[in-house]
């Protein structure tokens, strides 16, 4: 299989220019793995990202599927010329995550000309399938 990047990402580089002054930054979310058609990122479980029970948060959770999915669909496209926007999200809650990191993988379902589809699968620190996702990008021409 040949990679999907227009460009390919580069986690160094997103996690020292590209999350600075986001809500990424803010929940401790950083990227470590690019494969050719993945991309892994990483987010404690820890006091930014737990709701009052004292486990992550579901919309925490929807933040990291979301940055994953969104990062990735930008590496996809030509960024000169179009830029990809969220048009909708979904997320299962499947366990609950009380400690460790959440670590999540996006792959693409769908790489269209206009919309994208991607599903985001989130793992606690003992492997298990914490959360699924999906995200539809929606592909805009810059003008």
């Amino acid at each position: 299989m040949s990679a999907i990047w227009h460009q390919t990402p580069d986690p160094d580089y997103l996690n020292q220019h590209m999350a600075t002054g986001t809500i990424a930054e803010r929940l401790g979310i950083l990227m470590t793995e690019v494969g050719d058609d993945f991309i892994t990122g990483t987010m404690p479980a820890d006091a930014r990202t737990f709701q009052p029970y004292g486990v992550v948060h579901g919309g925490a959770n929807v933040v990291l599927a979301e940055t994953l999915g969104s990062t990735a669909g930008g590496y996809v496209i030509d960024q000169s010329r179009f830029m990809c926007l969220g048009q909708d999200v979904s997320a299962t809650h499947l366990r609950p995550v009380s400690s460790g990191l959440v670590t999540g993988t996006a792959r693409p379902v769908h790489l269209g000309k206009r919309s994208h589809v991607w599903q985001m699968e989130l793992f606690d620190d003992a492997g298990r399938l914490s959360c699924i996702s999906k995200l539809i990008l929606a592909i805009i021409e810059r003008k």
